[in-house]
């Protein structure tokens, strides 16, 4: 199988993996094939990807890290648990929701239990594939690479738990946000960026006070936004004053925010947001940390297409564990475009003269901006 933009995929593709709807219940199976109006639609509903059957990539098989059951408990909870913030910002002063947060822990075990099995794979990028509400799905997204971090890192049940649950929750705050704000397809103004960056307060004291949520839980959504040298918000706090959790936190969510499409500025390489992330270490993020992140991270995800600077376009097949910039591809057009009738594997860490240039992504616009 391999990983395309929507904006790429043509009516007869059949899908390779399911999609699943806000629900969280599975939209479409593996195996549908595709018409126009489907492929319309699933661009309406923010599907930025597909996973396509391709015969010259049958063999790639790109690995769930969550389970199909996990994957559907954890988008329904999350779904129910923001709207339930959403819906009702005026009864959070005085109201206490218990069952959120037994909820949450539920899908925070099952989450654990998924990655346990698998605690010394790569993270793999971009896996989830919802119709979905981005806040969602970046919420799930973080919470999944941070977990995985902490298992590397070697916390305990306990501290992953609570870790999971400050980035799943990291930004509640943005429930409190006007959605003029929060969707803007555009660049936001000094007021309205400055409106987006009280969402890690507000965040904060939504969650404080919330039965059966760690208040760790809730300063990593007051902290994930401060940086070691005191230049982050909203309380400029530095170097040890930062809890370990809202640091770990912290580099996932530049991460994605660096490498997701912008309307006035392209998505990053993911080795130029490692590169961007590297520039600020020791200064804005943990150096440990981000040696940890890049060692963990699979920048360039197996089945992603790729454009190569000889001008060829392949698919990343395998990764280098050792190397996680320079993955193994499957070269599938010449320097023209035109298809190879007999496609080759290629390994950038023994080809250094080849580097990846550009990722076929998608032109879908994240307005997330802070």
């Amino acid at each position: 199988m391999r990983m395309m933009p929507i904006s790429l995929c043509r009516p007869g593709m059949k899908l390779a993996k399911k999609i699943f709807n806000d629900d969280g219940v599975v939209l479409l199976a593996e195996g549908v094939e595709l018409t126009s109006t489907l492929i319309r639609r699933l661009g309406e509903c923010g599907i930025s990807f597909l996973y396509i059957q391709d015969p010259r990539t049958a063999d790639v098989i790109i690995p769930d890290i969550l389970s199909d059951e996990t994957q559907k408990r954890s988008i329904q909870t999350i779904r129910t648990v923001f709207r339930e913030f959403i819906d009702q910002p005026a009864k959070r002063k005085t109201t206490t929701y218990p069952y959120v947060g037994r909820a949450l822990r539920q899908v925070m075990h099952s989450i654990i239990d998924d990655l346990s099995r698998n605690k010394d794979a790569m993270i793999m990028t971009m896996n989830l594939q919802t119709v979905d509400h981005y806040l969602y799905a970046h919420s799930l997204n973080v919470c999944v690479y941070a977990t995985l971090l902490g298992m590397a890192h070697g916390y305990n049940q306990d501290q992953l738990l609570t870790l999971g649950l400050g980035a799943l929750l990291h930004d509640i705050g943005k429930t409190q946000i006007s959605m003029q704000i929060l969707l803007k397809p555009a660049m936001l103004t000094s007021y309205e960026f400055e409106e987006m960056k009280r969402h890690a307060e507000r965040g904060f004291y939504l969650l404080k006070d919330e039965p059966n949520i760690p208040l760790l839980a809730a300063h990593c959504a007051y902290q994930h936004h401060e940086r070691l040298n005191g230049s982050g918000y909203p309380r400029g706090i530095k170097g040890s004053e930062i809890h370990e959790y809202a640091k770990w936190i912290a580099i996932v969510d530049s991460y994605e925010a660096m490498t997701g499409q912008r309307v006035y500025r392209d998505a990053m390489l993911p080795h130029q947001a490692v590169e961007a992330l590297y520039a600020g270490s020791g200064t804005l993020y943990d150096t440990y940390m981000l040696k940890m992140f890049r060692d963990k991270v699979a920048i360039y995800p197996i089945g992603v297409t790729v454009e190569l600077s000889t001008g060829e376009t392949a698919v990343v097949v395998d990764i280098n564990s050792s190397y996680m910039q320079r993955p193994i591809v499957r070269v599938l057009t010449d320097h023209e475009g035109h298809e190879l009738s007999e496609p080759f594997d290629l390994d950038l860490s023994k080809q250094l003269s080849i580097v990846i240039t550009k990722v076929q992504m998608s032109t879908a616009v994240n307005p997330m901006t802070a």
